[in-house]
């Protein structure tokens, strides 16, 4: 399908890996020229440079923390005029309620609620003005079914989801959409380390416990990036103007809900 946003500009955050890289490389093959951010300058360049090659699609690569002002900065002064947004950025460690400080939730609350809101107030108006504009959040399946032992990540994004379910009404009638992804399991570097973790606990082989936890996956499997990315690259084109504040999840079906 043509997606109708070649020559676009987009901001991908995180995304010298995993989720991020997995958007980034959809909106490439679309023909959007990027700039992408993560603090590790040598992945991140690497994982530009095969874009560049597999795709011929301008990508500026800036190293930085995108929670900073500093790291804000730098992004949105290296995009010009921004036409897609993807924020995403890595989750709060797990634990138990009882073990987190006013730090802890602030820490969890800068990262995963107030950078992305910073850097859709920065790029909105100019979206606005300019009558067309997309952002997609990559949030996490427990904004639809909480998960106990990420009480921080719990938090910070059913508190973005707030704030992006009235903005994205107010910034529709303009040309820009904004909505969320929500990912379950997918195969990612964050995964793999879960499932070390898992295995150094209990004893268990890697391959015994990732079969495990394909059991509690109807769809039998981790999701992978690439997946992920095309539905992030479809909600920035141009035949998802009419999907307006959504949360769409991406969790081969692990979630039990009808709605």
């Amino acid at each position: 399908m043509e997606l109708g946003i070649k020559g676009k500009t987009a901001i991908v955050c995180a995304s010298s890996k995993g989720l991020g890289l997995g958007c980034a490389r959809a909106l490439a093959e679309a023909g959007v020229n990027l700039v992408m951010n993560a603090r590790g300058a040598e992945v991140l360049e690497a994982a530009a440079e095969a874009i560049r090659k597999d795709f011929g699609v301008s990508v500026q690569t800036i190293a930085a923390d995108i929670t900073s002002e500093e790291g804000r900065n730098a992004v949105l002064g290296a995009a010009g005029d921004v036409d897609i947004l993807v924020n995403n950025a890595g989750g709060p460690p797990p634990g138990l309620w009882s073990d987190w400080s006013r730090d802890d939730f602030i820490k969890a609350l800068d990262a995963n609620m107030l950078t992305p809101i910073a850097m859709m107030q920065a790029v909105l108006p100019g979206m606005m003005n300019r009558g067309w504009g997309r952002v997609v959040n990559i949030t996490s399946q427990s904004v639809k079914a909480p998960i106990a032992v990420l009480g921080l990540s719990n938090s910070a994004r059913a508190g973005l989801t707030g704030f992006v379910a009235g903005t994205a009404r107010q910034v529709a009638g303009k040309g820009v959409n904004i909505n969320n992804l929500l990912p379950g399991a997918h195969d990612t570097d964050r995964i793999k380390g879960l499932e070390q973790s898992i295995s150094a606990s209990t004893g268990a082989p890697i391959e015994e416990v990732r079969k495990g936890r394909f059991t509690e996956i109807p769809a039998g499997r981790y999701g992978s990036p690439d997946e992920f990315g095309a539905m992030c690259a479809f909600l920035c084109s141009q035949h998802a103007g009419f999907i307006v504040g959504q949360n769409i999840l991406l969790d081969g079906g692990q979630i039990n809900a009808t709605l």
